[in-house]
């Protein structure tokens, strides 16, 4: 069965590279475009995993995070974060806050699978 996984990121370019990314690579994908709908649909419709930018129009990736780690629900979906939001102490910060994983932008669309699947603990989908 494919694996769903769910992208809150609110800039079209960003949302469309990794959808097609995930797609090519077997992958179902939801989209959200702000945070507070990210957070809805992580919570009312599980994906398997989320990809969350940290800079979103309304709510920032760590209230984000923080709202759906604090669900049962959510308290171990894999979410990574997928951010150009790169300053010193960042990457630990997201980690801390909850995030299973971290991938700086700009993304280099020949490793991003690599990472998300090591993120989400799984191999190469057959």
């Amino acid at each position: 069965m494919q694996k769903t996984a769910l992208l809150i990121e609110d800039n079209e370019d960003n949302l469309e590279l990794i959808r097609f990314i995930l797609e090519k690579s077997g992958y179902n994908t939801r989209f959200a475009m702000t945070g507070e709908e990210g957070v809805k649909q992580a919570l009312t419709n599980p994906p398997d995993f989320i990809i969350l930018d940290i800079q979103l129009p309304d709510i920032n990736g760590l209230e984000v995070i923080k709202r759906i780690r604090a669900d049962h629900l959510g308290k171990d979906l894999p979410v990574i974060a997928m951010t150009s939001y790169a300053m010193s102490g960042d990457r630990e910060r997201l980690l801390a806050a909850g995030c299973t994983s971290y991938i700086e932008k700009p993304i280099d669309p020949m490793t991003v699978m690599k990472q998300i699947r090591a993120a989400i603990n799984e191999s190469e989908l057959k």
